[in-house]
C-alpha cells in the first residue's frame, strides 16, 4: 500500500517522505479550516441558511482538493474563495438585487469559461508569457499579502483612519499572536518536524486559559459533533431564466468574477509549484492541464453543490513550508474536511489568532524572494510597487494589475518594444477591463 502510494505521487521522487505529507495536509488544514465558519458568515447574507451553507462549504473543499490531488497530484488545496464569497453575496444579491439562485449561475458561467480556458494551451501560454519580473512581483507582493492577513488576523495590525496600526498591547489575544509568531519562528528556525501545526495546537490550547472581556480566546462548542446532512434543494441550484432576463446586468459580474478567479488561482498555483521546486520545464511543467483542469472545474462543481467558486488556496503554501511536495498533502486535507462534516463545531473553535503567527511566517519565508530582485530600475521598479500595493491596500489583484501595466509603460518608455509580446499586450488589455469592471461595481 505505501509502495503504490510512493509511485502514484511520486514522493520519493520529489524528495518527501509520507509522514512528511500528512503533517504538511494537517497543517494546511489548520490554516485553512477557517473557512467552514466564515464562508457561511459570508454567503447567509445572502439569504442562505448558514448550517446548509456549512455543509455545501465542505462538499466544495472535498470535491475540489481531491481533484487536485488525484488527477494532478499537487500540494494545492482548494475550497470556496474568500473574494468570490464577498462578491457572491454583497455585490452580486445585496446590489444588483438578484436571486441566490442567479448568482449561483453567475457561478457557473464564470466556472464554465475558466475552465475552457484552463483546458486549452492558452493558460500554459499566459504563464509562460509573464515577464521574468512580474513572475517574481507576484512571489513576493503574494508574500506580502498572506502575511498581511496574518497580521490583521491576529489583531497585531487594526484598521484606523490613518490606515492600519499597532494593535492595543494591552489585549491579551495580540499578546497571545505575538508569542505565536516568536513560538512558530523559533519551531521553523530549529526546524522541529510538523513545527507549524504545534504552533497553531499551543495557541488554540492556550487560548483556553487565556480571558478577554468576552470570554476565553478560544471557545469551546456546545456540542463537539453534528450529524452530516448535505440540502438537496441546493444541488444544480440555478435558474437560467433570470440569468438571460438580465443579460446586460449580469455578464459583466460574470467576467468580474472569470478575470478575478482566473489571476488569482493562477498566481496562487504559480508560487506554490514554485515554492515547492515543483516549476517543472517547458516542455513538460508541473503546471499542466491536469493541474489547471482540476482548479477550472472545481469552480463549476462548486456552483453545482450549492457554494461560491472554489479556487487555489493560498494556505497551500504553509503546508510547503511544512515539506508538502506531491497531492497526498492535498489528499489529507480533502480527507479532514470530509471528516469536518461531522466535527466541524470543534473545527470552528481553533481561533483565528491561532493561525495568524503560520500565516505570517509564510509570507515572510515568501518575502525572501526579494534578494532577486533586479538592480536596474527597469526591471525592480514593477515588482516592488507590486509589493507595495499588496501590503498596503490587501488587493493582489490591484498589484498585479498596476505590475503589468507599469512594466509596459517602461518598455515603451525605455523603447525595449521586444519586452511588449502579444501575451502581456493582451494582459494589459484584460487587466484595464478588469479595473473598469471593478470601479463600475464599486467592489
Amino acid at each position: 500500500m505505501l509502495s503504490r502510494l510512493d509511485r502514484w505521487f511520486h514522493i520519493t521522487a520529489r524528495g518527501s517522505t509520507i509522514p512528511r505529507e500528512v503533517i504538511a495536509g494537517l497543517t494546511v488544514f489548520g490554516a485553512m479550516a477557517y473557512i467552514v465558519a466564515v464562508n457561511p458568515a459570508i454567503l447567509s447574507a445572502a439569504g442562505l441558511d448558514r448550517h446548509d451553507m456549512v455543509m455545501t462549504t465542505i462538499a466544495g473543499a472535498v470535491a475540489g482538493t481531491l481533484l487536485m490531488a488525484l488527477w494532478a497530484r499537487l500540494p494545492i488545496a482548494l475550497a470556496p474563495a474568500m473574494s468570490s464569497n464577498v462578491l457572491f453575496a454583497q455585490v452580486v444579491v445585496q446590489q444588483a438585487h438578484v436571486s441566490p439562485r442567479t448568482a449561483f449561475t453567475v457561478v457557473l458561467f464564470s466556472g464554465l469559461c475558466f475552465t475552457a480556458l484552463s483546458l486549452s494551451q492558452i493558460r500554459q501560454r499566459i504563464i509562460r508569457g509573464f515577464p521574468p519580473s512580474i513572475v517574481l512581483g507576484i512571489q513576493i507582493a503574494l508574500g506580502a499579502f498572506i502575511a498581511r492577513i496574518g497580521l490583521m488576523t491576529g489583531g497585531i495590525a487594526v484598521p484606523s483612519p490613518e490606515g492600519l496600526t499597532f494593535g492595543s498591547l494591552s489585549n491579551p489575544s495580540v499578546l497571545l499572536s505575538m508569542a505565536g509568531v516568536v513560538l512558530s519562528a523559533i519551531l521553523v528556525v530549529l526546524r522541529v518536524p510538523a513545527g507549524l501545526l504545534l504552533a497553531i495546537l499551543t495557541i488554540t490550547i492556550a487560548g483556553l486559559f487565556i480571558h478577554t472581556p468576552s470570554g476565553p480566546i478560544t471557545h469551546l462548542p456546545a456540542q463537539l459533533l453534528d450529524w452530516p446532512h448535505y440540502p438537496t434543494n441546493l444541488f444544480l441550484p440555478f435558474d437560467f431564466h433570470e440569468y438571460f432576463s438580465h443579460l446586460g446586468l449580469l455578464v459583466p459580474i460574470t467576467l468580474y468574477f472569470l478575470l478575478s478567479d482566473f489571476f488569482d488561482a493562477t498566481a496562487t498555483m504559480m508560487s506554490v509549484a514554485h515554492r515547492a521546486g515543483l516549476d517543472g520545464t517547458v516542455e513538460k511543467p508541473a503546471l499542466d492541464h491536469r493541474a489547471f483542469g482540476s482548479d477550472g472545474a472545481a469552480s463549476i462543481i462548486g456552483a453545482s453543490l450549492g457554494t461560491c467558486t472554489v479556487s487555489a488556496y493560498v494556505e497551500s503554501l504553509a503546508g510547503v513550508e511544512a515539506g508538502g511536495r506531491t497531492g497526498l498533502s492535498a489528499l489529507v486535507v480533502a480527507v479532514l474536511f470530509a471528516l469536518s462534516s461531522v466535527f466541524w463545531p470543534l473545527i470552528t473553535a481553533i481561533p483565528a489568532i491561532a493561525t495568524a503567527p503560520v500565516l505570517i511566517l509564510v509570507g515572510l519565508n515568501m518575502l525572501g524572494s526579494l534578494s532577486r530582485v533586479a538592480e536596474t530600475p527597469a526591471e525592480a521598479i514593477p515588482p516592488l510597487m507590486m509589493l507595495l500595493i499588496a501590503g498596503v491596500t490587501g488587493n493582489f489583484m490591484l498589484s498585479l494589475s498596476c505590475g503589468l501595466l507599469i512594466y509596459t509603460a517602461l518598455a515603451v518608455a525605455t523603447r525595449q518594444f521586444q519586452r511588449l509580446t502579444p501575451i502581456v499586450l493582451g494582459l494589459d488589455a484584460a487587466f484595464i477591463f478588469y479595473m473598469v469592471l471593478q470601479a463600475h461595481m464599486g467592489a
